[in-house]
């Protein structure tokens, strides 16, 4: 198992990634980053509207189904959302330079990354 700190550092190894997140969803706020390249405060603020949107949706269409991971695609980057399925509200975040990125790869480590997560 592996604290918050260590989770995020490790997603930085991914290749291309630049920066890292845990956020709460509920609130908006930070529970914790890693690397650089983004006002990540920003970002979470913004990225918790995008999972609510999401999670509203869902509901409104009567999906009874969870969110694995939500995939933007910039022109230069990548931008990974993935909630935390044993922290309900808690998400992942993780912004990579799509040059250097291997999206598969970086899927995989977000999954790794939230296996091995303790609070």
């Amino acid at each position: 198992m592996a604290s918050v700190s260590e989770s995020l550092n490790a997603l930085l190894r991914t290749d291309g990634a630049l920066c890292s997140a845990l956020v709460d969803a509920n609130s908006g706020m930070m529970l914790g980053s890693a690397g650089t390249g983004l006002d990540l405060e920003l970002a979470a603020a913004g990225n918790t509207e995008v999972v609510r949107a999401k999670m509203r949706t869902m509901k409104s269409l009567g999906l009874n189904d969870a969110i694995e991971d939500i995939l933007i695609t910039l022109s230069k980057q990548y931008h990974i959302i993935r909630p935390v399925a044993a922290k309900p509200g808690i998400f992942m975040y993780l912004v990579l330079d799509k040059s250097r990125a291997n999206l598969a790869m970086a899927r995989r480590a977000c999954q790794d990354a939230e296996s091995s997560l303790t609070f």
